[in-house]
């Protein structure tokens, strides 16, 4: 579990599930991450399940586990080993309830052919937004019957607007109080695109010089990005924080967010920035235009224009008026449409009502108390074969 934003989603889901009706725990295929070491002082968590990846132990090790902790669901997060043998193993050990949630319009969730063999087994494939439920159904092929859409949703009254947050982050970081500041919360990863982030920098402060850029998060192209930086001479203007534990703070400090991912569904990191009253540019891509509506609450850029976003954070920067209007607008959105509560009632509901469905039909089901299993992204560091 690395800091990215189904991780924290998957957190912030466990951390409010009703513990009248559900008992959480984590199971890890490889090792926890920084995340997963966090959430284990809190909920039962296993990890390192998964010693190679042609390691078909995998299957009794999980298949033991389900059947002695009773689990009475079992929900994957992410594509790959994790949604191929969670789901097999939960079959064979006859849970109840089996679902998958998927986060991405691509790698890393990409579905591959023999996560495809186990659709009949599967009662529900969750996405995360309207358009996203549409491409589960459309593009990889799941019964429409199956997939049900429950949209991501943040804590608001964590992420809001602070302008003492704002003063205290610029001065930690020695940046003006006047100075534009861009940023990006996201995992260093291929995906993510952080290349065009640098380059737009670049053309940025060709126009506005006192700009300065944040990069928050870490991962296996950090060094690449660094790289980049320095080959631009960007060094004194984009601020590579790595991972943070204050990103309402580090929000607050922005004029204006950016998203520069290849694919994405509805991601976490923009919903936040929204809240905080950030207007946000991004690149549109899978159900982004959902919460980024193109001139009301950001600017959306074709995937890879570098050029289009830099003009588009430019009229930002040069707009005040603008972006404080575009970042109003975005927190009435989040408010209306992308809270916690309605993320976390509507998985609730989805287990419970699958579950109830179950016992109506067959007794047998039944185990000795509701318990719910997760097993959440656990990152590659190379691209895997197709599952």
């Amino acid at each position: 579990m690395p800091v990215g934003g189904a991780e924290t989603l998957l957190v912030n889901l466990l951390r409010r599930l009703d513990r009248t009706q559900f008992e959480p725990e984590i199971i890890c295929l490889k090792e926890p991450g920084p995340l997963g070491e966090e959430i284990s002082k809190e909920f039962p968590l296993r990890a390192n399940m998964l010693r190679s990846k042609l390691d078909l132990r995998i299957l009794p090790r999980l298949y033991f586990h389900f059947r002695k902790s009773r689990s009475q669901a079992v929900v994957t997060v992410g594509a790959g080993d994790k949604m191929f043998w969670g789901r097999l193993a939960a079959y064979v050990a006859r849970v109840p309830v089996i679902a998958s949630a998927l986060h991405s319009t691509g790698w890393p969730d990409g579905v591959g052919r023999m996560n495809r063999w186990l659709t009949p087994i599967t009662d529900a494939f969750i996405g995360v937004a309207k358009t996203h439920g549409q491409f589960l159904t459309e593009f990889e092929k799941f019964p429409s019957s199956k997939v049900v859409v429950i949209p991501n949703g943040i804590d608001t009254q964590r992420f809001v607007a602070d302008s003492s947050a704002r003063d205290s982050v610029r001065m930690q970081l020695g940046i003006p109080k006047d100075s534009p500041v861009i940023g990006i919360v996201a995992a260093l990863r291929p995906e993510k695109n952080h290349e065009l982030f640098v380059d737009m920098a670049s053309q940025v402060i060709q126009a506005e010089p006192n700009t300065h850029f944040l990069i928050v998060g870490d991962g296996p192209c950090r060094s690449a990005i660094e790289e980049r930086i320095r080959s631009q001479s960007l060094e004194n203007r984009i601020h590579l924080l790595g991972v943070r534990a204050d990103t309402p703070q580090l929000l607050a400090a922005m004029d204006a967010f950016t998203l520069t991912s290849h694919n994405e569904a509805n991601p976490v990191s923009i919903l936040e920035a929204l809240s905080v009253s950030i207007p946000v540019v991004a690149t549109d891509v899978g159900s982004v235009s959902e919460t980024v509506r193109h001139g009301e609450t950001g600017f959306l850029v074709k995937a890879g224009d570098v050029d289009q976003f830099s003009k588009s954070v430019l009229e930002l920067i040069q707009n005040r008026k603008l972006a404080a209007k575009m970042g109003a607008s975005g927190r009435e959105i989040v408010l209306r449409e992308g809270s916690l509560d309605a993320m976390v009632s509507g998985y609730e509901r989805l287990l419970l009502r699958i579950h109830e469905e179950k016992m109506r039909r067959g007794g047998w089901w039944m185990g000795r108390a509701a318990k719910t299993s997760t097993s959440p992204t656990c990152q590659w560091k190379a691209t895997p074969p197709s599952f």
